[in-house]
């Protein structure tokens, strides 16, 4: 549909014949600097309203990180306060939200400086993450090439997680079936959701600051279009002619079986089940991906996975090979 309104000036840095960028949009200011910059929100996903801002800023700097910048300069705070709560839930709710959003900006060592505020059904929060760089500081998102691994620093899994936590709150069937087939027992569900959560609010700002020490080629975040999904946007991003082919599913601890069970199919191993907050897929070389990994694990102290490669292909397809396998990732602690 976007495709129709001529958006854009042919003038994005990073991206085949300067369309508009996958992640953000990537300019050159007159000065001479890069300006890059992108905006996201977040509906609500967890009880928490502090988890929820939490995450809604580490969704929106994902982004910036995926174009291989570890800094943000400023933050612009989008806010919808939800109006059919009462004043005083809606004051605690929005004053949790904002709290979770900026402390999340704090330790990305960013300030949100402003921002628009509205009423809506939803409580919903977001932003816009701008920084200022220079030439050399970013990774431009259409170099992948043929020979290239493919890196994964975030576990999928995490719409699967929060739907069963949501079948187990409100006691729905679908939660009777998974007990009563012992697909999953309230422990595990607890778990799961766990770790969903903290990988949602866990920031990529790490993985993204090394992605130009460790000679990355291209790179996005995994979020709403599912691995699969991203995967295919950025090989159609590519200045290459350039395929990419998934043999890992790093998936959050049962997950991958809840899927198994057809109880609800997420199309979490098909490649398209919808993540927020996801982690950064690269393109490099497999000495830099596995130096990378390393020194990504050793600063986080979580895991990151060499998912894929990159294949010569005129079609630019992305796909999940046959015999793929699946990781199990288990929550640390």
């Amino acid at each position: 549909m976007l495709s129709t309104l001529n958006l854009g000036d042919g003038q994005n840095l990073g991206t085949t014949n300067g369309r508009i960028a996958l992640d953000c949009s990537v300019r050159r200011t007159r000065q001479g600097h890069v300006c890059i910059s992108t905006t996201d929100f977040f509906f609500p996903l967890v009880d928490s309203p502090y988890l929820q801002g939490r995450i809604g800023a580490a969704n929106v700097l994902s982004d910036l990180y995926a174009e291989g910048t570890g800094e943000c300069d400023f933050v612009l705070m989008l806010l919808a306060a939800c109006r059919d709560m009462s004043e005083d839930e809606r004051t605690i709710c929005t004053k949790e939200m904002v709290k979770g959003f900026n402390d999340a900006c704090l330790e990305a060592g960013t300030s949100v400086t402003g921002g628009q505020t509205v009423l809506n059904p939803w409580p919903v929060i977001g932003g816009v993450a701008t920084t200022i760089c220079s030439e050399g500081e970013y990774v431009k998102s259409d170099g992948a090439q043929v020979g290239d691994v493919v890196v994964l620093t975030k576990p999928l899994g995490t719409q699967v997680a929060v739907n069963v936590h949501e079948w187990r709150v409100r006691q729905t069937p679908k939660w009777q079936e998974l007990l009563k087939r012992n697909i999953i027992s309230l422990e595990e569900a607890e778990d799961m959701m766990h770790a969903a959560v903290c990988s949602m609010s866990r920031l990529n700002r790490h993985a993204g600051s090394l992605m130009v020490k460790h000679h990355a080629h291209a790179g996005t975040d995994v979020t709403g279009f599912g691995i699969l999904g991203h995967a295919q946007n950025l090989m159609d991003n590519q200045s290459a002619e350039v395929g990419m082919e998934i043999h890992t599913l790093p998936c959050i601890a049962k997950t991958s079986k809840v899927e198994e069970s057809g109880v609800l199919d997420f199309r979490l191993l098909k490649g398209y089940s919808a993540e927020t907050s996801g982690g950064l897929m690269i393109c490099m070389k497999e000495e830099d991906a596995v130096a990378y990994c390393k020194e990504l694990e050793d600063i986080d102290e979580e895991p990151a996975w060499i998912i894929g490669r990159v294949v010569e292909d005129p079609n630019r397809k992305a796909s999940i090979v046959d015999d793929f396998k699946t990781i199990e990732v288990e929550m640390k602690g």
